[in-house]
């Protein structure tokens, strides 16, 4: 196709031209209703100075007479002028004027009429158009006044000849500056295009370019290129699954296989086939929550969890899960102290809520417990939002190190040894992200505080 092809393909260009068109067709009505009134202006212009000189000119018969009447008229129709006039017997025989021929049957009836004419001093000239009125005198004399309307013709072909030119100055004006406008569209179509070809062929990193004109491209540009932001974080988050699954779940699936292959090597009694059976179940069982862990997270980051969200009593869920920790927390001899603000709700998916909150206490009493160590739950109303926070005294999470434990299956030095699979708190991340919340940890001095915000609702749901 070639360029011109292409740039009458456009949309905008498609715009340009139905914009010119309507353009003209207005800039004609314009045209048209200026001339219209124009000459409506200039015909009650003819008629009232016809009026004005038929009134004049009959008194002038009604105090002079005949005489004095062609007195008048010989010597205004010598004046050159656009008036004409015309003073005959009640046969039509010619008295006075200068008005040559009318058309027959013209000064036979009184009333005013639109007519050819013919002058007395243009004998060869082409007839002329006027606006006349015929006036019976007294006497069975006619008078006949009227006005040349070659003033109204030349208005006419001036307002067609501005028309003229306006028109071509318009559709040239309208094609250039649709030529300009959607030129300067399509380069920024084109490079959307090949920005989008480049990401197709798998370089995720193409982002479309923002002109900085704050218009409907740039907006589109802005948002496309947050959607390919998020597309690259969950290919991201696709590939560490990927590679995560691929090395954390290789051990315990090895070493699964190895504990069958022992016991039917070394095993010497049903007694001991049934243990290293049980052995294998529970670490079945292992493998599996890791699974689902991992399903849970992949379905909050898609967002497919929010179909199931309604308004609830975020106080309510809070402290039901510190109520049922609490057995948890006397077993490990740990203090749980609760501070609940009530009337704390949001909208949301309460059971991943109580998930996410389970979590939390799950770790602080893995990581913080001991008698002198309480471990604090408070949900509070902060800035127009719900704060959710758990506090131990462990041995807390290094600075450089906490934005990386959100993170799928990493787990730091010091906690190797305890159970778990490095999932609990990228599954609390993504319950924040899904409720529009934000999730951090912070410095307990000593300890960890996790802390989970959500948005508030004006008034709290059970």
């Amino acid at each position: 196709m070639t360029a011109l092809g292409k740039l009458i393909r456009t949309t905008a260009f498609k715009l340009s031209v139905a914009y010119l068109v309507i353009f003209t067709i207005f800039a004609f009505v314009a045209l048209a209703y200026v001339a219209w009134n124009a000459r409506r202006v200039l015909d009650d212009q003819f008629v009232s100075t016809i009026q004005a000189e038929i009134s004049g000119l009959s008194e002038q018969y009604r105090v002079g007479g005949l005489r004095r009447l062609v007195n008048v008229v010989d010597r205004r129709s010598r004046t050159p002028s656009a008036s004409l006039y015309l003073v005959t017997t009640d046969t039509g025989e010619r008295i006075a004027g200068n008005i040559g021929a009318l058309p027959a049957g013209i000064i036979d009836q009184p009333g005013q009429f639109e007519t050819d004419y013919a002058r007395t001093d243009e004998t060869n000239a082409a007839p002329g158009h006027a606006i006349v009125r015929v006036y019976m005198l007294p006497g069975g004399f006619r008078l006949v006044v009227g006005r040349d309307v070659e003033e109204r013709a030349r208005l006419r072909e001036a307002i067609q000849r501005a028309f003229s030119y306006a028109l071509v100055l318009i559709v040239l004006l309208g094609f250039v500056g649709g030529w300009f406008i959607t030129k300067r569209v399509l380069k920024r179509v084109d490079d959307m295009t090949e920005t989008t070809r480049i990401i197709m062929d798998g370089d995720l990193s193409g982002r479309l370019r923002i002109a900085g004109t704050g218009d409907e491209l740039d907006r589109l540009a802005q948002n496309l290129n947050v959607m390919l932001d998020r597309i690259g974080e969950l290919m991201k988050g696709m590939q560490e699954v990927s590679d995560n699954i691929a090395h954390d779940l290789k051990t315990p699936l090895t070493r699964l296989r190895n504990k069958a292959d022992e016991a039917l090597r070394t095993a010497k009694s049903p007694d001991e086939l049934r243990a290293a059976l049980e052995a294998n179940i529970e670490e079945s069982d292992n493998l599996i929550r890791i699974f689902n862990a991992l399903l849970m997270i992949a379905r909050l980051e898609a967002g497919n969890a929010r179909d199931s969200m309604s308004d609830f009593d975020v106080s309510g869920v809070v402290g039901d899960v510190a109520e049922l920790y609490e057995a948890l927390a006397e077993e490990a001899k740990t203090p749980l102290e609760v501070s609940i603000e009530a009337g704390l709700a949001a909208h949301g998916n309460r059971e991943l809520l109580g998930q996410a909150v389970a979590n939390l206490l799950d770790n602080a009493l893995k990581y913080g417990a001991g008698p002198d160590a309480a471990i604090k739950v408070t949900a509070s109303r902060q800035d127009g939002r719900i704060v959710i926070a758990v506090a131990d005294h462990g041995p807390g999470i290094p600075e450089e190190e906490r934005s990386r434990v959100l993170e799928r299956f990493v787990r730091l030095e010091n906690s190797r040894s305890s159970p778990g699979f490095g999932l609990g708190l990228s599954l609390v991340a993504a319950v924040a992200r899904l409720h529009g919340g934000s999730f951090k940890l912070e410095d307990n001095a000593p300890g960890l505080r996790a802390v989970l915000t959500l948005p508030l609702k004006d008034r709290p749901t059970s």
